[in-house]
C-alpha cells in the first residue's frame, strides 16, 4: 500500500497519476491544506501581500516607540525652552510623517495584492471547474442538475475563496503578536502568560464555531444550488409555463426553495452572530485580566505601574491580529464546504482520453463498423443494459435510417458514433480505427452530429455556423458558409435577414422558427465537410420536401461514385424521412432486429410493420391539422409555421 504523503497538497493519487483536489483529514488539517494550496497557487502575489501586512504590523508596534522617543527627546525639552530641541522639531515631524506614509503604503499595497490573489484564485477555480465540465462525458452531466453545476462554478467558488480576503492580513500581523509577546515577556512572565491566554481561547472558540457552522453552511450551499436549479428549469420551460398557465405553481416552487434558503442563511447568521462578538470580546477581556493581575503583581512589588500600563497597551495592539484571525476563522467553515463541493467536480472520473491515431481523411464517406457493442449504465436499482451485441456496418456514401420504438437504444447508438460515450464492450470503428484510439481533432472534423433540439448561440449567423471567431485563421470562409447554408436549404432565409451572415440571432435562436434552427444546425455540421453525418431526428421540424432536397444534396454529384458523398445515419420518426434512406435498420430493446429496404422489412419484420403503420398514422394526423402547409416555403418565419 502506497504510504500517504506528508505534504498538505500531495494526498494519494488517482489511477491516472493526478492528485485529487479533495481535502483530507480533520478540520484543522483540511483548513491548513486549503490555505496552503491557495497561497502556493499565487506565491509571488501572496508573498507581497503578506510581506506588506508584516510591514504594517511592525510599523504599528513601532508607532509607540517613535511617539515615545519624539515626546521624550524633542517635545518635552522644546516645551522646556531647549533651543536644540526646537531645532529638531522638523526631524520629529519628518519621523512621524515617515511612519504615517509607511503605514498608508503598506495598507494600500496589502489590499491591492490580496485583491489580486483573491480574484486570481476565483478565476482559477472557475476555469478548473468549467474545464472539467467539458472533459466529463454526457452520462455524468445527465446525472447532475444544471443548477448544481451553475452553483459549483459560482457560489461554491466564492465560498471556497472567501477566506483569502483576510488571510494575508492575518498572517502578516503575526509580527505584531511576536513583537508584543517579546515585550510582554521582558516586563513580566506572569503578565505575558495572562495576556497571551486570549490566543488559545480564540482557537477554542473556533473549534466550537466549526462544530455548529459546518453543517449549517453545507445545508445553505446545497439550497443555493437547488434555488439555481428551480430558477433554471422555470426559465428553460418558459413556453410551457406560459402556455399551460402554471405561473403560480412555478412561483410557489421557487418561493419554497428560497424560503428554505432564507432560513438556512438565518441559521448561519445566528451562529456567526455569537462567534464574532466572542472574538471581539477576547482582547478587551484580556486587557481587563492583565490589569487585575498587574495590580496584584504591583502590590507585591514585582512590576511598576508604568509596566502594567505598557502591558495593557501591548495587549490592545494584539487585538488587531486576534480580530484578523477571527475573520479568517469565521470564513473557514464556509470555505471548506465550498471547496469540498467543487472538489467533487474536479475529482470526478470518467473523462474519455483521446488517442493519437489519425483517421484516414480520404475524399469519400466513412466506413463505419460496430462489432459486439454493449452499453451498460449504473442506476439506483443496479446496472442497466442499453445495447447488447450490436453488429452494424455502414458502407461509405450510403444513407441508413435507424428506427425503433422509444427507448430502443437509437440515441445510445448515435452517442457512440460521435463518441459522446464509449461502449462497455465491443468496438466502434471508422475506417478501421477504433474511436477510442482516434485523434480528437480528426474525430470532430470528420464526424458531425446534429441533434433534434438544435442549439443556437446568441451570436451572428456566421458564428453559429462556423463556431469560431471571425479573426480565427482556421475558421471556414464565407464561401464555405454559404455553401453549407445552401446545402441545408436555409440560404434564402439568411439572405432575407437585414445583415445576412452578420445578423444576430436571439438566445437559442429565438428569432427563428424551429425548422430554420434545425437547418442552421445542419449547416453547422456540413460546413466541416464531414465524412460521417449523424442526424438524430434533426429534420423533425423541416418539411418533407425540403428534407428530401437536403438529403439529395448530400449525395455525390452526377458521374461521381456513391461513396464520394458522406455516410449518413438518419434517426427518424416520419415515414417520409425513413423512405429517403438507402437502407433501414430496425433496433429494438438494444438489439438489431433486422435491416434491409422498406419493402423487405415490411414483408418479414412484424415489429417494423407495426412501427411503419404507427408512423404513417401519426404523419397523417399531423397533415390533417388545421393550417398545416403542404407546400414548403423557406423565406420567412411566418411561412415556416411558427
Amino acid at each position: 500500500m502506497r504510504p500517504r504523503s506528508k505534504r498538505f497538497d500531495r494526498p494519494d493519487r488517482h489511477d491516472d497519476g493526478s492528485v485529487p483536489a479533495a481535502l483530507t483529514g480533520g478540520a484543522v488539517r483540511r483548513s491548513l491544506q486549503l490555505m496552503w494550496r491557495g497561497i502556493a497557487s499565487q506565491p509571488r502575489t501572496y508573498a507581497a501581500a503578506i510581506g506588506l501586512s508584516a510591514v504594517f504590523g511592525a510599523t504599528t508596534v513601532a508607532v509607540s516607540q517613535v511617539l515615545g522617543a519624539v515626546t521624550d527627546r524633542v517635545v518635552i525639552p522644546a516645551l522646556g525652552g531647549s533651543a536644540e530641541a526646537r531645532a529638531d522639531l522638523w526631524l520629529a515631524g519628518l519621523a512621524l510623517v515617515a511612519v504615517a506614509v509607511t503605514l498608508a503604503l503598506s495598507v494600500a499595497g496589502r489590499r491591492i495584492f490580496a485583491g489580486i490573489g483573491y480574484a486570481s484564485l476565483q478565476a482559477g477555480h472557475r476555469r478548473g471547474v468549467t474545464r472539467q465540465y467539458l472533459r466529463l462525458p454526457m452520462t455524468w452531466h445527465r446525472a447532475h442538475p444544471t443548477g448544481q453545476l451553475l452553483s459549483n462554478a459560482s457560489s461554491d467558488v466564492e465560498a471556497a475563496t472567501g477566506v483569502f480576503n483576510p488571510l494575508p492580513f492575518a498572517l502578516g500581523v503575526l509580527v505584531m503578536i511576536v513583537v508584543a509577546a517579546g515585550a510582554l515577556l521582558r516586563i513580566d512572565v506572569l503578565l505575558a502568560v495572562t495576556a497571551l491566554s486570549v490566543l488559545p481561547l480564540a482557537v477554542l472558540a473556533n473549534v466550537v464555531f466549526q462544530r455548529y457552522m459546518s453543517p449549517a453552511i453545507t445545508h445553505a450551499q446545497q439550497l443555493r444550488a437547488e434555488v439555481a436549479d428551480v430558477a433554471h428549469e422555470s426559465f428553460e420551460a418558459a413556453l410551457l409555463v406560459k402556455s399551460m398557465g402554471t405561473e403560480d405553481r412555478e412561483q410557489g416552487r421557487f418561493a419554497e426553495r428560497t424560503d428554505a434558503l432564507r432560513a438556512a442563511n438565518v441559521r448561519v447568521g445566528r451562529v456567526r452572530a455569537v462567534f464574532d462578538p466572542v472574538i471581539e470580546l477576547l482582547p478587551s477581556l484580556g486587557t481587563l485580566i492583565v490589569l487585575l493581575v498587574g495590580a496584584h503583581r504591583a502590590a507585591a512589588g514585582a512590576v511598576q505601574t508604568g509596566e502594567i500600563v505598557s502591558a495593557a497597551y501591548l495587549l490592545t495592539l494584539m487585538a488587531v491580529p486576534v480580530r484578523a484571525f477571527g475573520w479568517v476563522l469565521g470564513e473557514l467553515p464556509r470555505g471548506l464546504v465550498g471547496f469540498d463541493r467543487i472538489a467533487r467536480v474536479l475529482d470526478a472520473r470518467g473523462e474519455m482520453p483521446a488517442g493519437d491515431v489519425p483517421l484516414p481523411g480520404e475524399g469519400r464517406g466513412a466506413h463505419v463498423r460496430m462489432t459486439g457493442v454493449e452499453v451498460t449504465v449504473p442506476t439506483p436499482l443496479g446496472p442497466r443494459r442499453l445495447l447488447s451485441g450490436i453488429d452494424l456496418e455502414l458502407t461509405p456514401g450510403r444513407t441508413v435510417a435507424l428506427v425503433g420504438v422509444t427507448g430502443a437504444g437509437k440515441t445510445t447508438v448515435v452517442s457512440l458514433l460521435s463518441r459522446l460515450q464509449d461502449p462497455s464492450a465491443g468496438s466502434v470503428e471508422v475506417d478501421g480505427v477504433d474511436l477510442r484510439d482516434a485523434r480528437a481533432s480528426d474525430l470532430t472534423d470528420q464526424v458531425a452530429l446534429v441533434a433534434q433540439n438544435a442549439f443556437l448561440f446568441e451570436d451572428t449567423v456566421r458564428a453559429n455556423v462556423t463556431l469560431a471567431d471571425q479573426d480565427d485563421p482556421r475558421a471556414p470562409d464565407d464561401d464555405a458558409v454559404w455553401r453549407a447554408l445552401r446545402l441545408a436549404r436555409v440560404d434564402a432565409v439568411v439572405r432575407a435577414l437585414p445583415e445576412g451572415l452578420d445578423a444576430p440571432l436571439g438566445e437559442r435562436g429565438a428569432n427563428l422558427s424551429g425548422g430554420q434552427r434545425q437547418r442552421i444546425a445542419i449547416a453547422r455540421a456540413l460546413v466541416r465537410r464531414p465524412r460521417l453525418l449523424v442526424l438524430d431526428d434533426a429534420t423533425s421540424a423541416v418539411d418533407p420536401a425540403i428534407e428530401q432536397e437536403i438529403l439529395a444534396g448530400l449525395r455525390a454529384g452526377p458521374g461521381a461514385p456513391r461513396e464520394a458523398g458522406p455516410t449518413v445515419l438518419l434517426v427518424a420518426y416520419r415515414m417520409s424521412s425513413v423512405l429517403l434512406a438507402d437502407e433501414i435498420v430496425h433496433i429494438h430493446d438494444g438489439r438489431v432486429v433486422d435491416r434491409g429496404s422498406h419493402e423487405e422489412l415490411l414483408s418479414r419484420d412484424p415489429g417494423y410493420r407495426d412501427l411503419a403503420t404507427a408512423y404513417l398514422v401519426e404523419s397523417g394526423r399531423r397533415s390533417a391539422l388545421p393550417g398545416r402547409r403542404t407546400v414548403p416555403d423557406t423565406t420567412t418565419d411566418e411561412e415556416e409555421g411558427r
